[in-house]
């Protein structure tokens, strides 16, 4: 359940602390950004970057990858893990963008969830970083661990957190917000040895160290 939070001097020290909210996964439209937020299930940011260029380099859109070889793409996939399923999430997500959707993404939350392989987290980036539309909260393991530490909730689902969060949370800021406490979490606030002497939230957080 949501805790009473008074986020104002907390989203103030946020901004301090992560002053450039923004994706780390490489793209340069919003196919690739689903793509690449579906690869990064299981796997990291800077993986999927690495593998990225040479997938859209290939097949560069909806109509492209949905016309794609399948044991082709699992070869440019494998450093990701969980490649062939990956492949085919893939595959049949650019398929279903051709059939329904004329080769583009929509910016709809109930439309991405048809999609193979996307739930809240993977819309959410989509919906906010791609568009602009604050649909919800990105809710990670890094926004999760950290939400947790502050005493904004006592949840066990993302699911759950991501409604706790949006309680308190601001509708306008909800894509930065995510952006941020995925920041946050990777570099300062991480699940081991977090770094609270330099941290702008210290004052604030009842887990400061």
């Amino acid at each position: 359940m949501p805790l009473p939070v008074d986020a104002g001097p907390w989203l103030a020290a946020l901004r301090e602390a992560v002053p450039d909210p923004r994706c780390e996964l490489d793209f340069q439209d919003p196919f690739q950004l689903l793509i690449a937020t579906q690869l990064s299930a299981q796997s990291t940011d800077v993986m999927v970057n690495r593998v990225t260029p040479e997938l859209f380099r290939r097949w560069p859109d909806a109509r492209a990858l949905a016309a794609a070889n399948a044991e082709e793409v699992e070869v440019v996939l494998r450093p990701t893990g969980f490649f062939r399923n990956k492949t085919r999430h893939a595959i049949e997500t650019a398929r279903i963008l051709v059939e329904r959707h004329g080769g583009n993404v929509p910016a709809s939350m109930e439309a991405l969830l048809t999609l193979p392989g996307v739930a809240r987290k993977t819309a959410n980036v989509v919906l906010g970083t791609a568009f602009g539309i604050p649909s919800g909260i990105t809710v990670d393991t890094h926004v999760f661990r950290v939400t947790a530490r502050w005493g904004w909730h006592d949840e066990k689902t993302p699911e759950r957190v991501e409604r706790s969060l949006m309680s308190v949370v601001p509708e306008p800021e909800w894509p930065a917000f995510g952006h941020r406490g995925v920041l946050l979490g990777r570099y300062r606030c991480t699940a081991r040895k977090p770094r609270c002497g330099d941290c702008p939230l210290r004052g604030l957080c009842p887990s400061a160290e």
